[in-house]
């Protein structure tokens, strides 16, 4: 076969390949109507979501919980499994532990005959598993067919005792490329691990970049981290830099490859949790949840740009939108972390940060850092800068005592239906109506399913208004602590918008 001949064929391929498209969009010969049909909103396939290693402490109790609302339009079949995830370790002679990072290589070779840590039955009821102690791996989860919209998957840890007792919690997340976590830390109190996990069968290389008061702080440690296939690994974020500070902006840029991405901050003396990542990059920005009988809230912002940014700093909170006596604004210099300690700012209220720019609109993410409790008696809690909630969102993990929702719609009023799923040991779903007035925050204590065994998730749908943000706050008295843990509720991404395409060989006369 010549050369001329082997270019036909390729040409010919390229064109067949791009057919789709070109029913779409070229010129009707017959001058009939060529308006673009709408793209369908289909429920997605596929969906794969990655959990972090919950905990070190030998004290630790950790529950996993999985939920798939049911969605109109799936086919029947399909399956999800949550699995270990294993190292698979280029030399597999290299054990131990690599001092430069702070990290557990564990053992080499994925172990293909693991049993699952959990496997759901059917959608719109939960399933649970659990573990003990320090040595639970993090875990890779895969969900199809009709368990793969919206899949939701938490993971809870309780700590009797030690640095970061209390309650951890975090949304097992899909892998991504690029994370941004305003509110790490450095400081002597804190000990903060970003967890980096690969789901895929080819090693990811990572960079980890930390941004302090100042600016960059410099670290060719957290350059070119490499993440073996199906592993973990927890890079301690004070050997990345010799620099203690008290406020962090925390980078992962996935050079290669993708990650599940999320830092664990625990602190000596307040508890800790888990930290998700902020929105993307934004203008203006929703932090929802804020609990009432917060005692002390800390705001850490970031631009990842040069320009500065200023923002308006308002509280929705039960009664509309007001502003905290003393901050008014908060700047942010390009580059750099800013922390602005705002207080009690709910003052026995609900309420949510909205951050909008006074002027001219500069990309930034943020997050809070929430204390509940005083003196020996406290403990910490995160809540990132969301999306809202779109069509779907959905938690996972409540039980009958210790859930709240919070609820708020910073522009106009909006109306949301939530429902209480099945239980995960009996129950029926319940469902009840909202309205959240405009500029406003609502706690509400969400519906139970009637005749409760287990737990439940909570399925937020927006029936009509304005766009509408969320959170869920876990709580538990422990030896008078106020442990508690609070997670968003971002879209849950379970549709995909679909466009109508038809093969037009028409083209290939062209």
């Amino acid at each position: 076969m010549n050369r001329t001949t082997l270019s036909l064929i390729a040409g010919t391929t390229a064109l067949a390949a791009v057919t789709g498209f070109a029913a779409l969009s070229a010129p009707d010969a017959k001058g009939t109507d060529t308006a673009a049909k709408a793209a369908a909103q289909l429920p997605v396939e596929r969906t794969s979501l990655l959990c972090p290693a919950p905990s070190t402490s030998d004290l630790a109790e950790t529950s996993y919980t999985s939920f798939t609302p049911v969605t109109k339009g799936t086919e029947s079949g399909g399956k999800a499994e949550l699995q270990a995830a294993t190292e698979e370790s280029a030399d597999d002679s290299a054990g131990g532990k690599d001092k430069d990072r702070g990290k557990d290589d564990g053992k080499s070779g994925k172990d293909k005959s693991a049993k699952p840590v959990l496997t759901p039955k059917e959608p719109g009821k939960p399933v649970t598993g659990d573990s003990s102690g320090g040595d639970a791996p993090a875990l890779v989860g895969t969900a199809d067919g009709r368990f793969a919209p919206g899949w939701t998957v938490q993971e809870t840890t309780e700590v009797a005792a030690g640095t970061g007792r209390g309650l951890q919690g975090v949304n097992c997340t899909a892998p991504d490329t690029d994370f941004w976590f305003p509110g790490a830390s450095t400081e002597a109190d804190r000990t903060d691990y970003v967890h980096l996990t690969n789901p895929d069968d080819s090693a990811a290389v990572v960079d980890i970049e930390l941004y302090g008061k100042d600016g960059t702080l410099k670290s060719a440690v957290g350059e070119g981290i490499t993440v073996q296939p199906h592993s973990s690994e927890p890079v301690l974020l004070s050997t990345l830099s010799d620099a203690r500070q008290t406020n962090l902006t925390v980078h992962v840029n996935v050079r290669s490859g993708r990650v599940g991405a999320a830092v664990q901050a625990l602190d000596d003396k307040l508890g800790g949790d888990w930290l998700a990542a902020s929105t993307d990059p934004s203008g203006s920005l929703v932090l929802p949840g804020i609990p009432k009988d917060a005692t002390s809230v800390r705001l850490v912002a970031f631009t990842p740009g040069d320009a500065d940014a200023d923002l308006k700093v308002r509280l929705a909170s039960p009664s509309g939108l007001i502003t905290p006596a003393g901050h008014e604004t908060v700047h942010v210099k390009g580059g750099m972390t800013t922390a602005v300690d705002l207080g009690d700012v709910t003052r026995g209220e609900a309420g949510s940060l909205v951050l909008t720019p006074t002027d001219r609109s500069v990309p930034v993410v943020a997050a809070v850092r929430v204390v509940r409790g005083k003196g020996d008696k406290q403990e910490t809690a995160f809540i990132p800068a969301t999306r809202p909630v779109g069509t779907r969102a959905t938690s996972a993990d409540n039980s009958g005592k210790g859930s709240t929702l919070s609820l708020t719609a910073p522009g106009a009023a909006a109306t949301v239906k939530v429902t209480a799923s099945a239980g995960s040991e009996g129950g029926t779903p319940v469902s009840k109506t909202y309205t959240i007035k405009a500029g406003t925050t609502q706690d509400i204590e969400p519906p139970a399913p009637g005749g409760l065994k287990g737990t439940y998730a909570l399925t937020v749908e927006p029936v009509s208004g304005g766009p509408v943000y969320g959170a869920r706050t876990l709580a538990a008295s422990e030896g008078g602590i106020p442990a508690f843990t609070v997670q968003t509720l971002p879209d849950d991404r379970g549709t995909v918008a679909v466009p109508e395409a038809d093969e037009d060989l028409s083209v290939l006369q062209k």
